[in-house]
């Protein structure tokens, strides 16, 4: 039985760990062919002799997603590989729990150049081979926090608002050309990236402080994410673009 994305090719970022090792692991099993990017290089190759272990055909490539010119050799490379690109995974992101006053003016440059323009530089990096193969699926990955506001994380609110109305205009431009563009906006997952900033004497009592703010009763998990972005990346979503796919157990509902 053929896989979802039998016979694609993507590139997914922040694949090194967490939402994008996830989806990384899904998708091979679903048929695809992989590159897979991080600044994490070790645990990145790690991953990637894992599944490659397993049949699958996939490779890892070190990328920083603020850096325009390695973005269109990540490109370049990935179509010379596989002959096309079918999809792009923008997975990679920081975030910071600084509100407006406390957030430095480097700090909130360096959230912006990865969050906001790496997922900028990504789409344009592999327009031009997706329009060589005829089409293709973009899924940037935003927040509830491109949604709503929390009274914290300035930056990181800022640039995941962006990424929705930069995902809905790129839908409209390339939607003449089969290229479809659309966003998804994760909850509270139980990530390393989400972990990460809380402070250390607060993980312990993290999930569960959470779980009780959300109506299902949990934190999401990284499958959880992956399998909303399989669903995009494949010819199952070919009617949507310019979409918003919510992923947070009934966060934004209240």
């Amino acid at each position: 039985m053929a896989g979802r994305l039998e016979g694609k090719v993507g590139l997914i970022t922040g694949a090194a760990r967490g939402q994008g090792a996830a989806e990384a692991e899904l998708f091979a099993r679903e048929g695809a062919r992989l590159l897979i990017t991080d600044i994490l290089e070790e645990p990145l190759a790690k991953l990637a002799e894992e599944i490659s272990s397993g049949g699958h055909e996939i490779v890892a490539r070190r990328l920083d997603v603020q850096e325009e010119e390695p973005w269109s050799e990540a490109a370049s490379f990935a179509e010379k590989r596989f002959g096309r690109i079918d999809f792009l995974i923008n997975n990679a992101g920081i975030a910071d729990p600084a509100g407006i006053e406390d957030t430095t003016r480097e700090r909130w440059d360096q959230i912006i150049a990865i969050n906001q323009t790496g997922v900028w530089l990504g789409m344009r990096a592999v327009l031009p081979a997706m329009r060589r193969a005829g089409g293709g699926s973009i899924v940037n990955i935003s927040s509830i926090f491109g949604i709503i506001g929390s009274g914290t994380s300035a930056a990181y609110h800022g640039t995941k608002g962006a990424v929705r109305l930069l995902t809905k205009t790129a839908a409209v431009e390339y939607a003449s050309e089969s290229i479809r563009v659309n966003s998804i906006h994760p909850g509270y997952i139980d990530t390393p990236m989400a972990r990460e900033a809380v402070p250390e004497d607060m993980r312990d009592q993290f999930a569960p402080l959470i779980a009780a703010t959300v109506p299902l009763g949990r934190m999401g998990v990284s499958q959880d994410i992956a399998y909303g972005a399989l669903y995009l990346a494949s010819d199952e979503s070919a009617y949507m673009t310019g979409s918003e796919l919510v992923i947070d157990g009934g966060v934004t509902a209240r």
